[in-house]
């Protein structure tokens, strides 16, 4: 789980780490979720439809809890 809420700004280098770690996560049976996006890095996710891929949560709680 990542908590990206003070994270302001993201770029393709942090989309191309998303999507080797949830490469790497689901390769060992893992997940990776994504909690507290703002608004700026939420939208982008779902331009490059990541949100589709890795499950995007408005909070910590929700993230852990899906």
């Amino acid at each position: 789980m990542v908590d990206l809420s003070g994270v302001t700004f993201m770029d393709s280098s942090g989309i191309n780490v998303f999507v080797a770690a949830h490469q790497a996560a689901s390769d060992d049976q893992g997940w990776l979720r994504i909690a507290g996006a703002q608004e700026s890095v939420l939208r982008l996710l779902e331009i490059v439809g990541l949100d589709e891929v890795i499950g995007c949560h408005p909070t910590v709680d929700q993230a852990l809890t899906a």
